[in-house]
């Protein structure tokens, strides 16, 4: 006698005589939790050491090397700010570091702006050309630069000078290479419709491309002044005289002088991070919104 058999369980079709789709082990939703779950991790791996240093800075300096490392401390004190600000000239630095970003922000902008957008719309002979070799410039390191650069400042006589600190880091090839793309998707029928009504190209610049243009301006302005705020290596060579220091110029002179007292260090670095804390807690959307899109092009 032949053993009994089991009907398989078959799905059977819906009433349009369709088989019923089989459940997926991967919705949408589940996408969503795994995206959001790898960003957080992300999110906490970027900001550990700054919580870090933030808890160093505010330790007694003897508990700043005790092993095993721990977040807590017997006392919270701010004797290390305290002993930062009185001993370095902080708030100099603070000031030539902010004239230095807010100029080359405000000069990178403009001229880039006016390179991407005569690129992007005049016609004009070696157009292309021109256009390649100024993109070249992305591909150039810095540093081999540096030698001619401070040469030249030194015949212009900008050593130990804002200009001298100012004029080399407003070459930004790539913000040119953003801005172009982003004009490239502005429509063409409204620069026609102010030519027809007799407004020239400055004027349509100004008045039209530039208003259309303000996500990605943000996130230009923003990226440029973060990298000027943080430059070291160009501050560094040009400058010997103390009251044109920079910040990180003028942290690594701090440095030297605490050597291994890390809750000074701490402290000092938390200072110079702090303004750009602050323009990416109050800038964040105008960066995300300006990135966006001009990774699509501006559409």
């Amino acid at each position: 006698m032949s053993a009994p058999t089991v009907p398989l369980d078959t799905p059977r079709p819906t009433g349009d005589g369709r088989l019923p789709s089989p459940p997926r082990l991967f919705t949408p939703r589940l996408g969503r939790v795994c995206i959001w779950v790898a960003a957080a991790l992300i999110a906490f791996v970027w900001l550990l050491p700054m919580l870090w240093a933030l808890a160093t800075s505010v330790k007694p300096e003897a508990e700043t090397t005790a092993y095993p490392p721990e977040w807590t401390a017997s006392r919270f004190t701010g004797e290390a700010y305290r002993q930062v600000l009185s001993q370095g000239d902080l708030v100099v630095w603070f000031l030539n570091s902010t004239i230095v970003a807010v100029a080359v922000t405000v000069i990178t902008v403009i001229t880039s702006a006016w390179a991407a957008y005569a690129f992007a719309r005049l016609p004009f002979r070696g157009r292309n050309a021109l256009y390649a070799l100024t993109i070249a410039g992305i591909i150039v390191p810095a540093n081999v630069l540096v030698v001619p650069l401070f040469q030249q400042m030194r015949i212009m006589g900008m050593v130990d000078t804002y200009w001298g600190i100012i004029l080399p880091q407003v070459v930004a090839p790539a913000m040119v290479f953003i801005l172009k793309k982003f004009f490239e998707a502005v429509p063409r029928e409204l620069e026609d419709a102010a030519q027809m009504d007799g407004a020239g190209r400055g004027r349509i610049f100004w008045m039209i491309v530039m208003p259309l243009c303000r996500p990605i301006l943000a996130a230009v302005s923003i990226f440029v002044f973060i990298g000027a705020w943080n430059n070291f290596f160009w501050p560094f060579i040009v400058t010997s005289d103390p009251d044109l220091m920079t910040l990180p110029v003028g942290l690594a002179n701090v440095q030297n002088a605490f050597g291994v007292r890390y809750a000074q260090l701490m402290a000092a670095a938390v200072l110079a991070a702090l303004p750009l804390v602050l323009i990416f807690l109050f800038f964040q959307r105008q960066i995300v919104r300006g990135v966006a899109t001009a990774g699509l092009g501006g559409n």
